[in-house]
Parts: structure tokens; sequence; C-alpha cells
């Protein structure tokens, strides 16, 4: 399908944008990668008589560690993730969960603030995000607010973004030493949303147990959803192969599926067991310094 007729914008400072939310009202839409809202377009889902597009506005594109986060702004491709080995060093799950995405075309254009944005629970970055306890910058005419990722989604494809106000910095914690992280995705081809995926981040403690770990889960529920029961269990135990079985039932237990053509709710609770499992060990090992 072709999408209905729109006036494209193009402002040159983020005040400018803001300002042209507040003038076109819920008929206007933020355009960054485009590569969530354009598909939406074209089968109508999305019909905005206005886009505005923010890709022209300087320092939005960065991506450093500042104040003990690393922050990434809203404009910040999926491919510099890839490409920065510091990143892929010191963020691994990050990295797993950029390279997941789609295929290297699209991560070339695609936002990480945009996959955030979207409110997709079916998209790769809110799961990670809740793996790491992320914070999210949003502003609006007023300034900027921070948001806790876990108060970020609210509903089905619906944020904490209000009107007017747009995203615009992503803050990861930097995390401590001995720390590993996975994410892990069944798709049925490559760029295929996930039948379901994982994400986790721990830290172990000097003795070899979890001191802290993160479970986020990718299209299992209406939201992005936190294993919470599954973190809790993990948490002071050393690693096994029975605590890791636990942990991915429990996650499973946090997880409402639907039958849909990628699969039936309960092949997607299979899938949920046995990711975690296999996503613990990965994210343990590159913990342990053995990945």
């Amino acid at each position: 399908m072709i999408p209905p007729t729109f006036d494209y914008l193009v402002p040159a400072t983020l005040p400018e944008a803001i300002a042209l939310l507040h003038e076109h009202g819920d008929e206007a839409k933020v355009l960054a990668g485009g590569h969530s809202l354009i598909p939406a377009m074209r089968l109508r889902f999305a019909e905005p008589s206005h886009l505005i597009d923010i890709s022209h506005i300087p320092g939005l594109d960065y991506v450093r560690e500042e104040g003990g986060f690393l922050k990434i702004g809203t404009m910040a491709r999926e491919v510099v993730l890839e490409d920065l080995p510091w990143i892929t060093e010191r963020y691994p799950l990050l990295v797993d969960t950029t390279k997941m995405i789609a295929d290297p075309q699209v991560r070339n254009l695609a936002t990480v603030g945009g996959n955030l944005a979207h409110g997709d629970p079916a998209n790769d970055h809110p799961a990670t995000m809740l793996a790491y306890r992320a914070e999210i910058e949003i502003t609006g005419a007023s300034g900027p607010r921070t948001v806790p990722i876990d108060e970020f989604f609210t509903d089905f494809f619906t944020t904490a973004l209000e009107h007017g106000e747009i995203l615009t910095e992503i803050r990861i914690p930097i995390p401590p030493a001995r720390s590993g992280g996975c994410y892990l995705k069944v798709e049925r081809k490559v760029g295929d949303y996930a039948a379901a995926a994982v994400a986790v981040q721990l830290s172990l403690a000097a003795d070899g147990s979890i001191e802290q770990a993160g479970i986020g889960l990718t299209n299992v529920a209406a939201l992005p959803t936190r294993a919470v029961d599954a973190e809790n269990a993990l948490r002071g135990q050393q690693p096994s192969d029975a605590l890791f079985a636990q942990a991915g039932q429990l996650a499973a237990d946090a997880s409402s599926p639907a039958d849909d053509l990628r699969g039936s709710a309960e092949y997607k609770l299979t899938l949920i067991r046995e990711l975690i499992q296999r996503a613990l060990r990965r994210s343990v090992e590159r913990a342990q310094g053995r990945s």
C-alpha cells in the first residue's frame, strides 16, 4: 500500500522540532530512522499528516561514557554501536542486540532512540534496556526529564512520551567489573521480529556468586517484560544448571505470549525457558572473561 499524503518538515534545532509538534498536535509524528514508522504508514496503521524529521538536528547522534553512564543520543545509528570496539568490549549485550536488528542496510539508518520510542514489544532494544536498567531522557517545551525504563513502556505501542516531547537520550549505567550480558533471539528468517527473545545482564561477586541480574523479554506480552522473579532467584546464588533452569521457568511464568504465525504460545514459552538458560551461561562466561 501507499501511505496517505503528508507534509514533510525538517527542523534545524530541537526547540524547533518541539514547537512543530505542539503546532500540529496529534497529527504529527517524529521521524528518526523511519524503519518502524514508515512501514506502519505504508500499511496505514499510522496516518500522520505531518512528519517531523529530526535527523538533521546536530548533536543528537553521540555515544559516550560520562557521569557513570553510557549515554546514547537518540539519533545514534545502530551501525555505530556495532562498529565501536570499546562498545563490543564493555557492552556485549548491547552489541548482541544491535546485530540482531534486521540487516546491515537497515542498521545503517535505524536509530536506537527510534527503536525505543516506537513502543513495540517486538522490537529488540526494549528488553535489553530493561536488563541494563537504563534511563530515558525525554525533552519537551519545559525542558528535559528522566524516566526509568520500567516506567517508559505504558501500554501496547504506548510510552511515557507526552504530547510535544521527544526522546533525546538513553543512559545505561556503566557495568561494574566482572559483568557480562547476552541477547538471544529466535526468528523465522533473518530480519524478522522475534518469535521470542531474551536479554540478560549480570555481574558476579568476588566469590563467583551472582551479585546483580537483569532479565528482559521480547515479544511475549503486550509490553516489553522484566522477569522480576527470575532476577530475584539469581541474586546471591552460585551459577549452576539447576539455578538457570529455575530462572528459565520463572521467566516463562512472567510471559503471556499469544498464538500467531511465528508459533504457538506454548512454543514461545518453551523458547523462553531454553533461551534464558543459554543466555545466563554465556553471560556468566563473559563476566568471568572466558568468552
